[in-house]
């Protein structure tokens, strides 16, 4: 069991005084005398020395610190829970932080001297915030100039926390995957945790955009995969492949690569055997290899001996010879089929009229603004056609007559 200290604000106490000072945290660690301390936080803050001071002491406790801000750590308060070695925020909770402030009146060299130290009391405070975060000081002190408020899942993504606590939280592979990085060094935790807070938070336009993304490699993919990868033709279909058929290759049925190969035997064009199981090239014959492959089957029928055809040969390499032959056929058949598809698209091409030819190229763009209609297009211009209204009075004149 860890021991806990509540740091909540009363109606006359902060951070500073009361069960929230310094010397009460110090009174509490040294009851709890080295066992693991659990530190909630519900503050608006208060003093900034002692917030330091209770930092101070947090770190050097040699048991385990857990720091709590289950409601708020504001000002004074956001010190003090970054003395613990891991900080856990509430997922309903806020964090704030802002430039120091002192009440003070005098001089006006008083007045310069409060102004020093105030920078000064900055400076360590954005060095706090910077050791627990990582972040550089420039950013810190904008996040303190500009009084920041923080949600659970902002001071997450920053490094000012290290877990948020959620309490209607399922088991999700992210949870299981928490499990694992709670011993990893902070900076890894942070960066898996903006992770997995990014992709709780992905709105449906950005799922709509990964999956056209996704598509869109998909099909690049496919391309790349029917440029790169080969394929071999057997007597029962072609085998698509990446790189060069051997043991252990995977073969499939079509070109995208999705479909393996059914477990079989397979004889390609060159005589070899090729067997497949569970879509994986597990041994290949050669034709000189095969032990039932007939030596004099190349041999010309001059050179047989008298007793070529009788029953002493095997029936087996007969169906050796017919699968090759298949083989052979089958890749014949589909350079056909590409040989007669490029003719025909050829031939249609050769077909068409040189008006048909000119119309696939003739542009039909008219400039914007232009008044002439789609009829003057067509239209033959006449051989006489006067312009002016001079010419055209001419005409009529002439033409009444």
């Amino acid at each position: 069991m860890s021991y806990k200290i509540y740091l909540y604000d009363t109606d006359t106490d902060c951070i500073g005084s009361g069960t929230l000072s310094s010397s009460y945290i110090q009174a509490q660690l040294e009851i709890a005398a080295g066992q693991d301390v659990e530190v909630h936080i519900s503050s608006v803050g208060g003093s900034a020395f002692d917030a330091i001071a209770i930092y101070d002491l947090l770190k050097k406790y040699p048991g385990n610190v857990i720091t709590y801000v289950d409601a708020l750590a504001a000002s004074a308060a956001s010190i003090v829970a970054m003395g613990g070695k891991t900080v856990v925020m509430s997922k309903y909770a806020l964090l704030m932080i802002h430039k120091p402030m002192v009440g003070t009146g005098g001089n006006a060299d008083e007045l310069l001297k409060d102004v020093q130290m105030l920078n000064i009391v900055q400076s360590r405070l954005a060095q706090i915030y910077m050791d627990k975060t990582g972040l550089d000081g420039v950013t810190i002190n904008n996040l303190i100039n500009a009084v920041t408020w923080l949600s659970a899942d902002q001071a997450l993504d920053l490094g000012f926390i290290d877990q948020v606590e959620d309490y209607n939280a399922t088991i999700t592979n992210s949870a299981i995957i928490k499990n694992y990085i709670n011993t990893a060094p902070a900076v890894y935790q942070r960066c898996i945790n903006k992770i997995l807070t990014q992709k709780s938070n992905m709105n449906i336009e950005n799922k709509e955009l990964i999956d056209k993304t996704a598509s869109v490699l998909d099909k690049i993919m496919n391309f790349f995969k029917k440029v790169v990868n080969k394929q071999t033709i057997t007597d029962k279909g072609v085998l698509h492949h990446a790189g060069e058929l051997d043991e252990g290759t995977e073969v499939y049925n079509d070109e995208g690569m999705d479909s393996p190969a059914a477990s079989d035997t397979y004889t390609t064009a060159d005589g070899s055997k090729v067997a497949v199981s569970g879509g994986q090239v597990q041994k290949i014959i050669p034709l000189a290899a095969d032990p039932d492959a007939d030596p004099d089957a190349d041999d010309d029928d001059d050179d047989a001996p008298s007793d070529k055809f009788k029953a002493g040969k095997k029936p087996v390499n007969v169906q050796n010879k017919l699968q090759s032959v298949k083989a052979k056929l089958h890749a014949q058949n589909a350079l056909l089929s590409e040989a007669k598809q490029a003719l025909e698209a050829a031939n249609s091409r050769l077909k068409k009229t040189r008006d048909e030819v000119r119309n696939e190229i003739k542009s039909d763009f008219t400039p914007e603004g232009s008044k002439r209609s789609n009829k003057a297009k067509t239209e033959p211009a006449p051989f006489f056609a006067p312009q002016t209204p001079l010419a055209q009075n001419a005409v009529k004149k002439a033409v009444a007559k």
